[in-house]
């Protein structure tokens, strides 16, 4: 997850439609509500919870200059990959 100034929010769910409605809607308190988080720019997708677990705080010890590379090598733009899925 990203902010418009390009914050970047690195989490795990295992309902990812869920998630980023809630990052969306600030409903929880503490790092990506502050910082606003609410732009999906990157994720992956895996059925191993082991896995997942692991590529997040593999990530999350990344100095951002990685992080940025990893999201633009498919997003160049920072684009919100979610944009659609909360229209009516």
């Amino acid at each position: 997850m990203a902010s418009e100034s390009r914050v970047i929010y690195t989490g795990m769910s295992n309902d990812l439609y869920h998630r980023v409605y809630q990052h969306k809607m600030k409903l929880f308190e503490g790092f990506s509500k502050r910082y606003n988080t609410y732009k999906l720019v990157w994720y992956d997708e895996t059925d191993d919870v082991t896995a997942a677990i692991e590529l997040e705080k593999r990530i999350k010890g990344w100095l951002r200059e990685k992080k940025v590379a990893l999201i633009e090598e498919e997003n160049s733009k920072w684009d919100d990959l979610a944009e659609e899925w909360f229209k009516e």
